[in-house]
């Protein structure tokens, strides 16, 4: 009875979790709450699995094993372990020891799946918390720049030929003004509207790279929206190197490129230079992608049950008749043998290009 009340404590909890509202708070603390429903239902299902009959648990072992592939290591020894004994399990010799090699083999699996969606959940946070910080800044400098445009100048003096002293043309990102005196300095004809307007032209820049990024994007069943949130980024992070991009031209950082000669100029580096955050933020993107791509993956006893089905049909024999375990040296049991060996390799093939993730309830 001890296992009964334990599924009854872990079922109410989830209950719990899953009525609670978290008015405002439900951004960050509703996702958390949602893995502890999930956790609960899983934990009373490892206790479940201690309680049903022999021949429930031996026809559960094949998706056992598919969870224990999915997210424990090659080598663990409890893969291993139930690899080696996924035979004997299903064709009816299952022992006390095979039953409890199984519930600690799904737990470890189970235990390793909320890690992994823990691991995205926290970059999940982090990315928005780095996108808002990084709005913070644009919203600041542009705001700066309304009340004291003179101090952060947006605005080139073209160079002139020498002797000419008729007057000189300054270009600034919403104006352009021609036959200033040639004693006038440049930042003295800043405009307020100058760094929001050049931090919207990176902004323009950096859609252009989200649109562009959006073919590398794979969907996914986690619950929590990670490209989402590393494409958002890109738009704040696109008006801060824009603004930042010209202020290194206007002081001559660049050799060759220290004046720009029409408000066009200005406005399409401002543009290059919101799309050139894509240079440092690509690497947030592959982070993201990375994460994801370990929490667990598909395999086919849960993609194709018929496959999965033939396969062990094919290891129990035509007759189906039990037969002695066969030891495998290499510590792959009957369904990691060189089939099994082949589709992982095509996996890593695949997980080059970006696999689809699994996780998620």
């Amino acid at each position: 009875m001890t296992l009964v009340a334990g599924m009854r404590s872990h079922l109410e909890k989830a209950g719990s979790a899953a009525e609670a509202d978290f008015g405002w708070r439900r951004l960050w603390s509703g996702s958390a709450a949602r893995e502890g429903v999930w956790s609960n239902v899983r934990s009373a299902e490892v206790m479940l699995l201690q309680l049903v009959s022999d021949e429930e648990a031996a026809g559960r072992a094949s998706e056992v094993m598919a969870l224990v592939k999915d997210h424990l290591d090659k080598d663990d020894p409890r893969r291993v372990r139930l690899a080696r004994r996924l035979r004997s399990i299903i064709s009816g010799e299952m022992s006390p020891s095979d039953r409890d090699l199984m519930v600690r083999a799904l737990d470890a699996a189970y235990n390793a799946l909320d890690d992994e969606l823990a691991r995205v959940r926290s970059l999940r946070n982090i990315l928005w918390t780095a996108t808002f910080l990084v709005l913070l800044g644009v919203a600041g400098l542009a705001v700066y720049g309304w009340f004291f445009p003179r101090s952060l100048s947006m605005c080139f003096a073209p160079k002139v030929s020498p002797g000419d002293l008729s007057g000189v043309d300054v270009v600034c990102p919403t104006a352009e003004r021609h036959n200033v005196p040639v004693d006038t300095p440049a930042s003295s004809l800043a405009q307020p509207r100058d760094i929001l307007t050049v931090e919207i032209a990176g902004l323009a820049g950096a859609a252009l790279t989200v649109i562009a990024s959006l073919r590398h994007i794979r969907g996914t069943d986690s619950p929590y929206m990670l490209p989402l949130a590393s494409a958002v980024l890109k738009f704040p992070t696109g008006a801060l190197s824009a603004f930042l991009g010209l202020l290194l031209i206007r002081g001559a950082f660049v050799p060759g490129l220290s004046d720009l000669d029409s408000r066009a100029q200005v406005l399409g580096w401002a543009a290059a230079f919101g799309a050139a955050q894509h240079l440092v933020t690509r690497l947030v993107d592959d982070r993201a992608q990375m994460t994801l791509s370990e929490v667990g993956r598909t395999t086919d006893a849960v993609v194709d049950p018929e496959r999965a089905a033939v396969r062990e049909h094919n290891v129990l024999g035509e007759t189906g008749a039990p037969g002695p375990p066969t030891v495998f040296h290499d510590g792959a049991g009957p369904h990691e043998g060189p089939q099994e060996g082949a589709r992982e390799g095509a996996r890593a093939d695949e997980g080059a290009e970006g696999p689809r993730p699994r996780a998620g309830p």
